[in-house]
């Protein structure tokens, strides 16, 4: 799929960067190394056998290029009527002692960073990119989530077991779609495919809107500079993530029957909210028709269209407020996820995120019929703001580090014009994306300017140590 990149190739702008990044570092108070007794503890663990043999079924795993810390590996069988989903989800819960220094320090980190200059992993690497990791060839212990699925993909049971899992490949996003384009007979790269799109399909059904948007990411160089690079997920990718989602859904219905867990929510959009939305489609040239939902009318855009990503633009801030709410006893009067349509929770991803591991360790013991670990239910309310801190720091470290490359992508062409389409107009200031480089900016809006048009504008300055751009309507005083 199309993607634009552009380097950071200057000495000076690169040494600037690499400073400002440290000091963002240090003001977000982000985990640098392991202390001692979490190193010693993690390279002493051990996983106890599961006793389930499940290393007849060929795993693979799908991830991005040169990942290590794999979290989930899957097989695909046709059936006669549907289809079964074997998803394995590394066993992080047998490695890591409740209360011990590898927990404690899990917890304090919530989650792991994904930093301009560098990973910041929730476990130490001989955990998260090796010996918890689904690595292709290695035996390893895992959580097996077991699907039964009808011709139209919904899903008719559920069963969860730790097993011993061996997976066969590890392919890249690039390498999955592109054997699935050759045509790969019924493994499960093509049965990847077909139930992808009918889990799609049920989701659209019921008005949910798991959208793929362009990616943002911050890539190192061979030269040890930067780039930033938009990208547009490829399909393998939604697919990939419809096993995710469903998995997610099935764990929640778990906890919900039990009430027990706990759920990844977001509030639906108020009605004000969703009638202002409605007008800035109308605004746009891009109307969303009330016959449709919300789900479909933005799979319906063309992602290359400015009038459509302004679209997008707006549609980002309908659905806010996402976190997570511990259950223990009662059911919460309103526990959906409001972007997916459904109740939902995190367990696909306990390699870097803490509260994946409460996650399954509840749902195993629901699928068994026993009590929820000690352990695990009485910490269940510490949960929402460990992860609650945890992705606000993720968040900063995320938009602060994009806007300090965005900087330095721009330090040597002050003065120059550009051409950019404006995204969105929040009162007095315009929210502008550029092409080339990929910069996402604000300028004082002119007057009458609206969202989805083009503007000519000037950059006067982009300072590398704080990330700040500064342009103005070409023209302009």
């Amino acid at each position: 799929m199309p993607s634009r990149r552009t380097h950071v190739t200057e000495s000076v702008a690169q040494s600037e960067l690499a400073v400002a990044l440290a000091r963002l570092r240090a003001e977000l108070d982000v985990p640098e190394s392991f202390a001692p007794e979490v190193l010693a503890e993690a390279e002493q663990a051990a996983v106890a056998d599961p006793g389930t043999d499940l290393r007849e079924l060929a795993f693979l795993t799908i991830d991005p290029p040169g990942s290590t810390d794999l979290d989930q590996a899957l097989h695909l069988e046709r059936r006669s009527t549907g289809f079964v989903v074997h998803y394995a989800i590394a066993d992080v819960p047998g490695w890591v002692v409740p209360g011990g220094a590898v927990d404690r320090e899990a917890r304090r980190r919530g989650q792991t960073l994904y930093a301009a200059d560098g990973r910041v992993p929730l476990h130490p690497v001989v955990l998260s990119e090796d010996r918890a990791s689904l690595l292709p060839g290695a035996d390893r212990s895992a959580f097996v989530w077991t699907f039964g699925l009808d011709e139209r993909g919904a899903v008719t049971s559920t069963a969860l077991t730790r097993a011993l899992v061996r997976s066969r490949e590890q392919l890249t996003y690039d390498e999955a779609q592109a054997r699935i384009e050759a045509g790969d007979g019924d493994s499960s790269l093509a049965l990847l495919r077909e139930v992808g799109l009918l889990r799609i399909e049920l989701e659209r059904a019921r008005g949910g809107a798991s959208l793929n948007s362009p990616d943002e990411e911050i890539v190192r160089t061979e030269g040890g500079g930067y780039s930033l690079e938009r990208r547009h997920p490829l399909p393998v990718e939604e697919w990939n993530a419809q096993l995710s989602l469903m998995t997610g859904m099935a764990a929640a219905q778990l906890m919900l029957d039990a009430r027990v867990g706990v759920l990844r929510t977001m509030p639906k959009p108020s009605e004000e909210h969703v009638t202002a939305f409605r007008a800035q489609t109308r605004a746009l040239g891009r109307p969303w028709p009330e016959t449709i939902s919300y789900g479909e009318y933005l799979r319906g855009l063309d992602r290359d269209d400015p009038a459509s990503l302004a679209v997008m633009q707006a549609a980002s801030g309908l659905f806010r407020g996402a976190g997570y709410l511990a259950v223990d006893g009662e059911v919460p009067p309103d526990p959906i996820q409001s972007a997916l349509a459904a109740p939902y929770a995190h367990v696909t991803a306990p390699l870097r995120r803490l509260v994946d591991r409460w996650g399954l360790v509840v749902c195993l013991a629901l699928c068994a019929g026993r009590d929820v670990p000690e352990w695990a239910r009485s910490s269940l309310g510490e949960l929402p703001s460990l992860m609650g801190a945890s992705s606000q720091r993720a968040s900063r470290l995320d938009a602060e580090s994009i806007a300090r490359v965005e900087a330095a992508l721009l330090s040597t062409r002050v003065g120059e014009r550009f051409t950019v389409t404006v995204l969105e107009v929040r009162g007095e200031r315009a929210v502008l994306q550029l092409a080339d480089p990929a910069v996402t900016a604000t300028c004082p809006a002119p007057a009458g300017i609206r969202a989805g048009t083009e503007l000519e504008v000037e950059l006067l300055a982009a300072d590398i140590a704080t990330g700040t751009i500064e342009f103005r309507a070409a023209g302009a005083a």
